[in-house]
C-alpha cells in the first residue's frame, strides 16, 4: 500500500521524525486546540491532556503505523489500529475531523524539523498520514454502522436506576434507557463513554467497561474515583461522578464500543486483573453466568486489600455459580474476609495455565507487562492474549 518512493524517504526520515514525535504532538495539540477550543468541549479529555498521556499515544500511534508500513510496504496494517478506531467511535469521531488533524500535525512537523522537511519528504508522510486515516475512517463507518448509529451521532440518555458504594473510592451505577427504548447490543467486556458537562461548562468524557452481564436491559457501569499523581489533577468525570450522581438522575452515554470482548470459543478462559481492572472482568463472568457456560474459567485478580477489591462479593458469587471456574486474590495487605488469598504481587507460579487459554488482562500498564511477561514464559502465544487499557493506549505490545 505504500508507494515504493515513499517508503524509501520514510525509511530514511523515521528516525528524526520518531526522535522529534514528542514535541511534534505537543505543539500539534497547542495549536489545535488554540484555534479550535471546541474540541475539547465533548471530544478530548482534558486530563490526558494534561498528563500527556494524549500526546504520548499519538506519537507511538504514528511511529508504529509507519513502523509497520516499512516492515510490509504492500499490506496496510490495519489490524494494530482496531483499538484506536473503538476509543474514536466511542468519542463521536467523524471522517471530517482527520482533515483538521492533517493540519495542524503537519504544520508541527513542519515548525519542529524545519528545512529538514522538503516537498518529497513532506509527500511521503503525507501519504502515510492519509493512509493511516484513510484505515481509521473505513473501520469507524463499519462499527457506527454495526451499532445503528450515525457517524458521531453515539449519544443517549441513560437514568440511573441505583447507585450502590462498592468500597470507599468505588461506586457502581444501574442504567436504564431514559427514553424507554430497547438498549443497545452489548459484548461482555466492552465499554461506554460517559460525557458529563464539568463546573466550568465544558463537557468531558470517560470510557467505562460494562461491569455486569450486559445481555439485559439494564447497564452497569463501576467508577473508581480517580486521584492526580505527579502534578496531573484529579479525574474530572470520576469525581464528579462520585460526588453528584444518584438514582433518578441521568447521564449521557455512547453506544457500547471495544474490540477487547469476550469470544464464545469453548477454549479455557483466564482473565487477569488488578485494581478497578476487574470490572471487564466482572461483566465477562456475569455473561458466562446468564448464559450457562459450562467453559473451564480461571479468574486471578490482585488489589491491595480485600477491603479495596471492587466487586470482590459478586466475584466470588459468580465464580461458585460456574461449574468449572476458580480463582485466586493477591493482596499486598491480607485481610480476614480471604483467608485463602495470596501475598503481595501476583505471581503465576504453581496455577496451571493452560497453553490453549484465551487470556484477557486489565489493569495499571505495570502489572499488565508484569503478567504478560509471566504468560509468555508459560508459553501462552501472545496472540492468545488480549488486553484493555483504561485511557489512551500507551502499551500496544501486539504492535511490537
Amino acid at each position: 500500500m505504500l508507494s515504493a518512493e515513499s517508503a524509501e524517504v520514510i525509511r530514511a526520515t523515521l528516525p528524526a521524525v520518531g526522535g522529534a514525535l514528542d514535541e511534534i504532538t505537543t505543539r500539534f495539540y497547542g495549536a489545535m486546540f488554540r484555534d479550535r477550543p471546541e474540541l475539547l468541549d465533548g471530544m478530548f479529555n482534558r486530563g490526558n491532556q494534561a498528563s500527556g498521556a494524549q500526546r504520548r499515544a499519538l506519537a507511538g500511534s504514528i511511529a508504529g503505523f509507519a513502523s509497520a508500513l516499512l516492515a510490509d510496504p504492500d499490506t496496510r496494517p490495519d489490524a494494530m489500529l482496531a483499538r484506536i478506531a473503538h476509543k474514536h467511535t466511542a468519542v463521536g469521531v467523524t471522517d471530517d475531523q482527520y482533515t483538521i488533524v492533517h493540519k495542524y500535525l503537519f504544520a508541527a512537523i513542519a515548525e519542529v524539523l524545519g528545512d529538514a522537511v522538503t516537498p518529497e519528504v513532506a509527500a511521503a508522510w503525507d501519504e502515510v498520514y492519509w493512509l493511516m486515516a484513510g484505515a481509521l475512517i473505513a473501520q469507524e463507518a463499519r462499527l457506527y454502522q454495526e451499532a445503528g448509529v450515525l457517524p458521531g451521532r453515539t449519544w443517549r440518555q441513560w437514568t440511573v436506576v441505583e447507585r450502590h458504594e462498592e468500597t470507599a473510592d468505588v461506586v457502581s451505577f444501574l442504567l436504564r434507557p431514559a427514553d424507554g427504548e430497547p438498549a443497545p447490543a452489548a459484548r461482555a467486556g466492552q465499554y461506554v463513554s460517559v460525557r458529563l458537562r464539568m463546573p466550568d461548562g465544558v463537557q468531558q468524557l470517560r470510557q467505562y467497561s460494562l461491569s455486569s452481564d450486559p445481555g439485559g436491559e439494564l447497564r452497569r457501569i463501576t467508577v473508581k474515583r480517580v486521584a492526580g499523581e505527579s502534578g496531573a489533577p484529579d479525574g474530572e468525570v470520576s469525581n464528579l461522578l462520585h460526588r453528584q450522581i444518584r438514582a433518578g438522575d441521568e447521564l449521557t452515554l455512547s453506544a457500547p464500543f471495544g474490540d477487547v470482548a469476550l469470544d464464545d470459543a469453548d477454549t479455557p478462559l483466564i482473565l487477569v486483573s488488578a485494581g478497578i481492572g476487574c470490572t471487564p472482568m466482572a461483566g465477562m463472568l456475569g455473561h458466562l453466568a446468564a448464559t450457562g457456560s459450562t467453559r473451564p474459567v480461571v479468574v486471578l485478580h490482585a488489589d491491595s486489600s480485600p477491603a479495596e477489591h471492587a466487586l470482590r462479593t459478586e466475584v466470588r458469587a459468580l465464580v461458585d455459580g460456574l461449574p468449572e471456574a476458580t480463582a485466586a486474590f493477591w493482596y499486598e495487605h491480607p485481610g480476614p474476609e480471604e483467608p485463602d488469598a495470596r501475598t503481595g504481587l501476583m505471581d503465576l507460579a504453581g496455577v496451571d495455565i493452560p497453553r490453549t487459554a484465551t487470556v484477557y488482562l486489565c489493569g495499571p500498564l505495570p502489572f499488565m507487562r508484569a503478567v504478560r511477561g509471566q504468560l509468555l514464559r508459560a508459553q501462552v502465544p501472545a496472540r492468545s492474549i488480549r488486553y484493555e487499557v483504561f485511557g489512551p493506549d500507551l502499551w500496544l505490545p501486539d504492535a511490537a
